[in-house]
């Protein structure tokens, strides 16, 4: 579904991304983890196209995104990988004019050119099955932080994508408001939904991905099931980080 080869990131002088590569597949929920600053954001965002990269490829199902600007080729490509990929990022990032209701529908109305009365029914089972049927007419203000972020999600999942990629979902929240959002998204991994998972939620990652893969540097330092990268770690850098997160 989702295969990153040798990706090269360049910000200025800095390497932000050094030859990364993984593969995630089809209904599979990927976690990455690691310590801040290794990169991890920047490669959802050159995943999903809102950053370009400075060498190695990117390919979601059959698209494919190459270095360099993002026009061309690449910009061909961009509006049909948004409706591949969904994403859900640490700030929410609503529309603060429109009510939680209308954020939902953004996507399908705006992205796939659905008119309202076609769209509204799915958009009401998305914020039923995130438990915010109630607060349809509310707006983003009203809402707590998870609240917030569990209408990010069902507006992720209005254009149905094949993907959803999560940059840090829990980390505004406190955790109470955390715990209510990993478990949409658990429920999520549940039905198949493929995902890959930035996160800082050790428990989360442990128990629902399928694949853990840890970032150091701009690299991935080692990949595994989530039984041996929490357990059985290879390598100092794998341990050094999981004896302070899992404090």
């Amino acid at each position: 579904m989702i295969t990153v080869r040798r990706l090269v990131k360049d910000h200025g002088p800095l390497r932000v991304l050094n030859g990364v590569s993984l593969t995630v597949l089809r209904g599979e929920v990927a976690a990455v983890i690691g310590p801040s600053g290794g990169g991890k954001s920047t490669l959802l965002r050159c995943i999903n196209g809102l950053e370009t990269f400075t060498e190695g490829e990117v390919r979601v199902d059959q698209l494919q995104l190459k270095p360099g600007l993002s026009g061309g080729e690449n910009g061909n490509h961009l509006c049909q990988l948004r409706r591949k990929v969904g994403m859900v990022f640490q700030q929410f990032h609503l529309f603060p004019h429109m009510t939680v209701l209308d954020n939902v529908l953004s996507g399908p109305r705006y992205v796939l050119g659905m008119k309202r009365a076609e769209a509204e029914p799915a958009a009401r089972r998305l914020l039923a099955q995130v438990g915010l049927a109630e607060k349809a007419d509310a707006r983003p203000e009203q809402l707590s932080g998870g609240q917030q972020q569990r209408v990010a999600i069902a507006r992720a999942l209005a254009v149905k994508p094949e993907v959803i990629l999560f940059d840090e979902p829990t980390s505004a929240l406190d955790p109470r408001m955390a715990a209510d959002v990993l478990k949409v998204i658990a429920d999520l991994a549940c039905a198949g939904q493929t995902m890959l998972v930035v996160t800082h939620a050790m428990h989360f990652a442990r128990q629902v991905a399928h694949t853990v893969h840890v970032m150091h540097e701009g690299k991935i330092a080692e990949s595994g099931p989530p039984k041996q990268i929490f357990e059985e770690p290879h390598l100092d850098v794998t341990r050094a980080f999981l004896s302070q997160a899992l404090q």
